[in-house]
């Protein structure tokens, strides 16, 4: 073995990859709950690549058979209906762990300098994860994914000028047909795949270029032993990686019994109308996005004017790729930060979900105005912050990490 092994290593660094990224990658050693999160994204990628593969091999990708092709593989295909909700319930299981992944780095400050690029390369990971999401939503080709994807499209035809075009190009069509669903099969499958699998790759080679951030927000490297070790940093194998099996092993027991007896999770993961097969003269009463979605429409819906609407709509994405350079505080946790950090973090999660689920319900005018409210506090949190992050008085930080 030790043979091969040398063999290998002369035409390929398998043993220097494993030691640089694994076996001697020293993480802090005060890494808690919410770094299960990194590899539990991970995990749910493999799935959706793998149960997605098999779901082509029994799926039709055209407006005459999409949706009884689905049918069939919950009815017909050899373990196909749990192939089929396992990948339907990753979708939902992705944006999740994604979405607490993000949070912890808002709560430890993981965008901070010197790991500007590992954000900005996990917000790409994030916007291409949204547009498989969307791709992947018009597949079963129900009431549902037909109507979410008319009218989330139909929003490129807001833009000045090129918006008609631009539509139609992405439609390729007048209207939604046969040719759209074809496009974007081959889009979900193959094209976005490898896009989200090379930043994947570009995430975790900048994060270990630089190391990981911790709890306390104190840099390991400062302090190392005579054999160049950081005293506060443990080898990501063994010791990551069995504890990690921890969180994967309680994050499946949820999964599975979701996937089992709650895949539709009240029509939040799977809506009623997508059992419908799509019908281009008949609307659904209520048109809205899949859940991990809402947030952002309710911003598009909370803006009466509609270009101005697709603007605010793409600057709450954008806000995120920038907030790296926003934040002006030295401290990087907020164990540390200020009271005016701790409150305006508060206020823009409780922001966040208010508008989640304001998405999914039918508008109204009192909906509206509590909409338009989270909309400018969402917006505050991210263009306030290089105020309140300077002016804010911060607590000393240690010079080693805490335990």
């Amino acid at each position: 073995m030790s043979k091969f092994m040398d063999w290998v290593d002369a035409r390929f660094p398998a043993t220097k990859m494993w030691e640089d990224h694994l076996s001697k990658y020293y993480a802090p050693k005060n890494f808690n709950f919410f770094y299960f999160f990194g590899s539990l994204a991970l995990l749910v990628l493999v799935n959706q690549i793998v149960t997605g593969v098999w779901l082509t091999m029994s799926y039709t990708p055209s407006a005459e058979e999409a949706f009884a092709s689905v049918e069939y593989i919950m009815r017909d295909v050899e373990y196909g209906s749990i192939l089929r909700l396992l990948h339907s319930t990753g979708a939902s299981a992705f944006f999740i762990v994604v979405y607490l992944h993000m949070f912890r780095g808002l709560l430890y400050g993981s965008y901070q300098k010197p790991r500007e690029l590992v954000w900005v390369f996990g917000m790409l990971i994030y916007l291409a994860l949204m547009a498989e999401a969307f791709m992947g939503y018009l597949l079963p080709w129900g009431q549902m994914s037909y109507w979410g994807a008319q009218v989330i499209i139909s929003l490129f035809g807001a833009i000045p000028v090129i918006g008609n075009d631009l539509t139609q190009w992405i439609r390729g069509d007048y209207l939604i047909s046969g040719i759209t669903l074809n496009r974007f099969f081959a889009l979900h499958v193959v094209a976005l795949p490898i896009v989200i699998l090379g930043l994947v790759v570009l995430h975790i080679l900048a994060l270990h270029e630089v190391g990981s951030n911790n709890p306390d927000g104190v840099d390991i490297k400062k302090h190392k032993d005579e054999n160049g070790v950081p005293l506060d940093g443990i080898a990501f194998h063994p010791y990551y990686t069995v504890k990690d099996i921890v969180g994967v092993v309680l994050f499946l027991f949820i999964f599975c019994f979701i996937v089992f007896f709650f895949p539709e999770m009240g029509g939040y993961f799977l809506e009623k109308p997508n059992f419908e097969q799509a019908n281009p003269f008949k609307t659904p009463e209520h048109i809205a996005p899949v859940w991990y979605f809402t947030p952002f429409y309710a911003i598009l819906r909370a803006i009466p004017d509609k270009l101005m609407g697709v603007i605010a709509m793409g600057a709450s994405i954008a806000m995120l790729f920038v907030l790296p350079w926003l934040d002006r505080s030295p401290i990087k946790s907020m164990r540390y930060k200020g009271w005016m950090s701790k409150i305006w973090l508060l206020v823009f999660c409780i922001s966040f979900v208010i508008l989640g689920i304001l998405g999914v319900l039918a508008p109204t005018p009192e909906r509206t105005l509590v909409s338009q409210i989270c909309t400018f506090l969402y917006f505050a949190y991210f263009i306030l912050m290089p105020f309140y992050t300077r002016l804010e008085k911060t607590k000393p930080v240690p010079e080693r990490v805490t335990g």
